[in-house]
């Protein structure tokens, strides 16, 4: 779409800033969207879409993702990757460091950039990861979201596991710090304690709850004494939601992932490996706390974590296999399915998942349907349920942990930037996102 060219949404229930549904139509112009009304009377029209029993949501800004390039591009790359997010309802996304090479200097960054601006049909941006060394780094990158810190789970140099590693980092600068808080001291422990236990259910006992505890309390005493921002990245336990309900400054926030809302360690006997993930997934009681604190705004919102291996990665088995799933395709349905049963409520789903990340990563003209704002919209049916299959996933690595699901609120009709870019099955390859800016 060129920069006059008009589309308008015609007859779609549409969700208002407010938190209200409007039954009506959207001009956009361009990449912005022009008017919201009951009925609008535009002469001319490039593009008219009949929105007729569907919901209009802001797009999905999925705010945690590994997509894998470069250097790992047999698990994904961000062509596949982006149209994943295209049938998904993700308009925007922000993407990890562990990469290969690294994205620890600005070099990396912008050779990431560059390879978006070429392959992505949705908007992008980019965290810098933090080593023990790179602080010079961290301090001048431009434009990322935030510093990665992984304070466990990860080799080499990207693991920051101590204090004194620490503490420089959150003593200098103020950019966004998001931490991947599990105690790499413990696991390495407890990895000794279980070694020989090749069932996959055991990962969730070698990093358990306490591990997840422990670097979560290291970082935010660490934000509390440099007074630094701070995001707590895929919250996973009950002990980790009651410290924060009983201790979060105004400058901290926390998400959660699907999959430690929705899945916990039963899912081991079901899918084996492919329920394997960092942090693990959790008991039913950590499922329930997490909703509650979701619910009651201690989380703050939802991110997925996409984190892709091939199903002959994955079947090499535990513990020689690698940790991570898949996301950004089933998160919208699997969230909304929830709120036609009554968990939630369709607004609180889409703060979760766009307003509230534009929010806290201060991405702007993001999240909200109104005049003024970028036209990055999904079409969701709430009426059909259809079930996760594998045949029709767009993601390299070929399998969901949600497979067989049946699920509502699928994406009709993604929008990016003005740009029609995932409709009825599908994908407008030519598409392509912008580079987010961060406040």
């Amino acid at each position: 779409m060129s920069v006059n060219n008009t589309l308008l949404i015609r007859n779609a229930c549409i969700l208002l800033p407010n938190g209200n549904f409007l039954t009506g139509d959207v001009e956009v112009r361009g990449k912005i969207i022009a008017q919201v009304a009951p009925k609008l009377l535009v002469s001319q029209v490039d593009r008219e879409i009949d929105a007729t029993g569907l919901t209009l949501l802001p797009g999905v800004i999925d705010p945690q993702v590994h997509f894998r390039e470069p250097g790992l591009e047999h698990k994904e790359d961000l062509f596949t990757a982006s149209c994943a997010c295209a049938r998904g309802g993700v308009t925007s996304f922000l993407e990890m460091p562990n990469t290969k090479p690294l994205t620890t200097t600005q070099a990396a960054l912008d050779d990431k950039l560059q390879r978006a601006a070429s392959k992505c049909l949705v908007n992008y941006g980019f965290f810098m990861g933090a080593t023990p060394e790179n602080l010079p780094d961290l301090l001048v990158a431009n434009p990322t979201c935030g510093i990665k810190i992984f304070m466990g789970s990860a080799h080499g140099d990207l693991l920051v596991d101590n204090k004194s590693a620490l503490e420089p980092i959150f003593a200098q600068g103020d950019r966004l710090i998001a931490v991947h808080a599990e105690d790499q001291a413990r696991i390495n422990q407890r990895r000794l304690e279980f070694a020989g236990t090749t069932d996959p259910a055991v990962h969730s006992q070698i990093q358990d709850n306490q591990a997840a505890l422990l670097a979560t309390q290291l970082a935010l005493g660490l934000s509390k004494k440099y007074h630094r921002r701070l995001h707590i990245l895929h919250l996973s336990t009950a002990e980790e939601a009651e410290l924060l309900r009983q201790d979060k400054p105004s400058w901290v926030t926390a998400e959660v992932t699907p999959q430690h809302l929705l899945l916990n360690t039963s899912a081991y006997a079901k899918i084996g490996t492919l329920a394997q993930m960092n942090p693990p997934l959790r008991s039913p009681h950590d499922n329930e706390v997490l909703w509650q604190a979701l619910l009651d705004g201690v989380i703050d919102f939802i991110a997925t974590d996409h984190a892709p291996h091939t199903l002959e990665e994955k079947a090499k088995g535990y513990p020689n296999t690698p940790s991570g799933m898949p996301g950004v395709e089933t998160s919208l349905p699997l969230m909304l399915t929830q709120a036609m049963q009554g968990k939630c409520s369709v607004p609180q789903v889409s703060n979760w998942m766009s307003s509230a990340v534009a929010k806290a990563y201060q991405i702007p003209n993001k999240g909200i349907i109104a005049p003024g704002f970028d036209a990055d919209l999904v079409l969701v049916d709430l009426e059909t349920y259809h079930p996760v299959l594998r045949e029709e996933l767009q993601t390299k690595c070929g399998w969901s942990p949600f497979e067989g699901w049946n699920l509502t609120g699928w994406p009709i009709v993604t929008i990016v930037g003005g740009q029609v870019v995932y409709e009825r099955g599908q994908l407008h390859t030519e598409v392509r996102g912008e580079a987010l800016s961060f406040g």
